[in-house]
């Protein structure tokens, strides 16, 4: 378990959401970026543009696939990674490092119901 810190909640479309103050940070998890394989390319969107939980907000792309991004909750984007833009090997270097973006969200509720830990292990052994 120790791929998936206990002290983040995760989305089942692979996303890991923690509380920075008032905002939500978001990444990428170790089975997203291992199931991608070598990041090559990230594209995020601008600071200020509203994402919505479940919907796309930006897309990650491997040697193996492209992959949509997904917002863990509703909110407006309050900085991006430009780390990770640059350097988007970075995520699979260390994908709890490689945050993508923060998000000032609309309301609390949307992280509360978020899957912790045991829950978003379990999801990923269900589907082996």
């Amino acid at each position: 378990m120790s791929n998936y810190p206990s002290d983040l909640k995760y989305t089942k479309d692979h996303e890991w959401a923690k509380k920075a103050g008032s905002n939500i940070v978001v990444g990428v998890t170790f089975h997203a970026q291992d199931a991608l394989g070598a990041v090559v390319y990230v594209e995020l969107p601008k600071v200020g543009s509203t994402v919505t939980a479940h919907a796309s907000f930006g897309v990650i792309e491997s040697t193996k696939a492209v992959s949509e991004l997904f917002a863990p909750v509703t909110g407006k984007v309050a900085k991006i990674n430009d780390d990770v833009t640059a350097n988007p090997g970075s995520v699979n270097d260390d994908p709890y490092k490689a945050w993508l973006i923060e998000i000032e969200p609309a309301t609390a509720s949307d992280f509360d119901a978020l899957l912790d830990q045991p829950t978003y292990v379990a999801s990923l052994d269900a589907a082996k």
